[in-house]
């Protein structure tokens, strides 16, 4: 892939104003595996000062020495920063010290992995000091330089050496590997925040599965969802072939390739957490009475203490909470599952049954989504959906009463019923000010006349009843 114009613009302008310039990191990794990169970040050395007059539309409000430059196409903003040297990290995470360096070479140093070290001019030249390349080709996560040196410098690089290893689908170098479960303790020293960030896209790579397992390899798993670590080894009973752990993981492997959203993924791999702490009895017949309300709240404590927003909790929580309705077609009743309904929120049904589907997969059964989840979704939908009566109408029987100076009594029924055949056929019609004209109009019918109207619309609503309770059947695939 090329570098697109708007970049080579402001390398060429840097470089006749006298100063070196090149893209760096990430998106040089990305154009060398043919993949249009998600960010373009340049390097040069030419100060913040020096940066803006070139650039005059450009802000420069930090003090890492990254100028962010506006520009006009595809790309509406590039971040240009000067060379730079970064010194001790007391708190693991952020320099006690940066000065400016005067070299690439220099600036190339402090980055965290190989495959991030990389740069190129504006012609594709590339600088690679430590064999990113070849990294690269082999598929391999490898820290520049001394690893160890690497993760105290900032801790946060080894949840994003299991993030890139996830996403990228790559391996992580041996020593690397070893720095990682070595040094796994000092995440302590990271904000939750962050930690929870990393997490979020290892959850939402394609091979979510793999990463989370990849945590629990290098002993950083125990320091973000250690409950989830209650489960491995931990056996279930005659309905499974799977340990507690590789039942939530393959669940999230499922969501994960099916593209399920990110909450969604999530309630998958805490669906069955709960399990840990409510097993009764060992072998076939061990049982886990209750876990679904103990997982809830367990995941609850998690996501409150890994900063996620509260509308986010409150959505996990409550999938995790309920993914074990019971719903067998010949049993649960309509005001059963109305009930369920209302609990856990008609918002949430479909992400529901999602948890449900990747519970079930994540057992090792064939079959995604049954008769009896097909017809549990014809069901929701139908509990959901607003009933074809009067109630419908702009109008109600007390303003017909009112308009037509009548008492209760049947003749009210009668007019609201021609008046919601009508607005079945042309729903724009349902407006207060038309339906009173009509009424007005029905009012001046003999008897009889508005009794054989009436008649004869009751039974064509009837028929669109029926006729949508059929389409509805046929999308479901129930009978």
């Amino acid at each position: 892939m090329d570098i697109p114009k708007e970049v080579k613009t402001i390398l060429d302008k840097l470089q006749k104003a006298g100063y070196e310039a090149y893209i760096v990191g990430g998106c040089v990794r990305d154009l060398l595996r043919n993949v249009e990169p998600h960010d373009w970040d340049i390097t040069t050395s030419a100060q913040p000062e020096e940066i803006q007059k070139v650039f005059p539309k450009s802000f420069y409000a930090n003090t890492f020495g990254t100028v962010t430059v506006q520009v006009s196409g595809k790309i509406k903003e590039i971040e240009i920063t000067t060379y730079r040297v970064e010194e001790k990290y007391t708190d693991k995470r952020h320099p006690d010290e940066l000065r400016f360096a005067s070299t690439l070479d220099e600036d190339l140093k402090r980055r965290d992995f190989t495959i991030n070290a990389l740069a190129m001019d504006k012609d594709g030249n590339i600088t690679d000091l430590f064999d990113g390349q070849k990294d690269l080709k082999k598929k391999t996560i490898r820290a520049v330089g001394n690893a160890d040196e690497r993760f105290n410098e900032d801790a946060l690089r080894m949840m994003r050496a299991v993030r890139l290893a996830t996403t990228l689908n790559f391996s992580i170098e041996k020593k690397t590997k070893e720095a990682i479960t070595k040094h796994a303790g000092l995440l302590n020293f990271i904000s939750k925040e962050r930690v929870r960030d990393e997490f979020i896209k290892i959850i939402e790579a394609k091979e979510a599965e793999k990463g989370i397992e990849l945590l629990r390899e290098v002993r950083l798993l125990k320091y973000i969802v250690p409950e989830l670590e209650e489960g491995i080894e931990m056996g279930q009973n005659k309905h499974h072939i799977y340990t507690v752990w590789e039942h939530n993981l393959h669940s999230l492997g499922w969501s994960a390739k099916n593209n399920y959203p990110t909450h969604v993924r999530i309630a998958s791999l805490f669906h069955d957490i709960g399990k840990s702490r409510t097993k009764e009895g060992d072998g076939p017949d061990s049982t886990f009475y209750g876990h679904e309300v103990a997982g809830g709240r367990m995941t609850a404590k998690i996501l409150d203490r890994l900063k996620f927003p509260k509308k986010v909790a409150e959505q996990i929580t409550t999938l995790v909470r309920y993914h074990l309705f019971y719903y067998n077609v010949d049993e649960v009743t309509e005001r059963s599952v109305r009930r369920l309904v209302s609990k856990v929120g008609r918002e949430n049904m479909d992400d529901l049954i999602l948890v449900r589907i990747a519970d079930r997969k994540g057992s090792g059964v064939p079959k995604a989504e049954p008769y009896k989840i097909r017809h549990f979704r014809y069901i929701i939908d139908k509990v959901s959906r607003d009933p074809i009566t009067p109630k419908m109408l702009k109008i109600k029987g007390d303003e017909v009463m009112k308009l037509l100076r009548l008492e209760p009594g049947p003749k009210v029924g009668e007019v609201l019923a021609v008046l919601l055949d009508e607005v079945l056929d042309e729903p724009k019609k349902n407006t207060k000010s038309h339906l009173q004209e009509h009424v007005k109009e029905l009012g001046a019918l003999s008897a009889q006349e508005l009794s054989k109207r009436a008649y004869g619309a009751r039974r064509k609503t009837e028929e669109v009843g029926e006729s949508v309770e059929e389409k509805h059947k046929k999308k479901y695939w129930v009978k």
